[in-house]
């Protein structure tokens, strides 16, 4: 694998047993249609869930998942935010730090945090629900630019549509 691919992950618990399943794909352009690699990875005693400190609870998820690539991953695509607003890191930020700010990490929500600041990507010929982007380790400008450009006609480019339905147990 080459040092500069682009990750996308995403995350899912099961409250019930208290285990979560993570899952990536790896590709090495924005544009790209399918990923070059996928994983995925069990997570046994996932954390309380703590509102306003949720990456307490992803973050040792991400971290599991990544670990194994960390040396060939140059971009993270999180399904979460990077900035919670008033310079308050989100679990995108939290990511950067433990990956000892190597890694550049894009946030991308499908809804705004309340309070936060996002930029906001409208994707698709017909789409008037934006997706919400932040970013650290490279500028949220280019970041917006990235996910706009991902492959896919809808709201909601194809690879991270493909690391959502992996993380369900879809594909």
């Amino acid at each position: 694998m080459a040092a500069s691919w682009i990750v996308a992950t995403d995350v899912l618990y099961d409250e019930p047993t208290r285990t979560g399943r993570g899952a990536a794909v790896a590709f090495e352009r924005w544009e790209d249609a399918a990923p070059s690699h996928e994983w995925r990875t069990h997570i046994d005693a996932i954390a309380d869930y703590v509102p306003g400190s949720f990456y307490q609870r992803e973050l040792p998820c991400l971290l599991a998942l990544l670990d194994p690539l960390r040396e060939q991953i140059g971009t993270v695509i999180v399904d979460g935010h990077v900035w919670l607003g008033e310079g308050r890191p989100g679990l995108g930020h939290h990511l950067y730090e433990a990956l000892e700010r190597r890694v550049a990490v894009v946030g991308v929500a499908k809804s705004r945090f309340h309070g936060g600041y996002a930029t906001e990507v409208l994707r698709g010929t017909e789409s008037t629900r934006p997706l919400y982007v932040t970013a650290v380790g490279l500028t949220v400008e280019a970041a917006a630019a990235y996910v706009r450009s991902m492959h896919g006609p809808y709201r909601l480019p194809t690879l991270l549509k493909r690391v959502d339905s992996l993380t369900r147990g879809l594909v």
